[in-house]
């Protein structure tokens, strides 16, 4: 049975930022994503087993990714959040990748979330 909890969100003004925790181990892939109510869940950032990062084009050059190997934690630095970043954030895991919009895969694994809500 896999377990992923989060941690870290919270409520910031635009321009803010906030970083999610999530302890996870093995898999492939570990990532992030997120869900607004009555939409489709979206792939935010991944990270593979080789270090290689993928990203949303929406969260380029203000989120990072990284992970403790040590600490079987897995990190999601969002910087210069925007109201559009509200939305509820999984922590993910899955041996496959193909499209991050549509990632994880239904026979990944995540958490039960945690809120990040972006006030202007």
């Amino acid at each position: 049975q896999v377990h992923l909890v989060e941690s870290g969100g919270g409520s910031v003004q635009s321009g803010g930022s906030l970083r999610l925790s999530c302890v996870v181990s093995g898999y492939t892939y570990r990532g992030w994503f997120h869900q607004v109510p009555r939409k489709e869940r979206e792939g935010v950032a991944a990270i593979g087993s080789d270090g290689r990062t993928t990203y949303a084009d929406s969260v380029k050059g203000r989120f990072t990714i990284s992970q403790d190997n040590a600490k079987n934690t897995l990190y999601l630095q969002m910087n210069s959040l925007k109201p559009e970043d509200t939305a509820m954030y999984y922590c993910a895991a899955d041996n496959r990748l193909v499209d991050l919009k549509w990632w994880p895969s239904s026979s990944g694994y995540w958490g039960q979330g945690t809120q990040v809500t972006v006030s202007s």
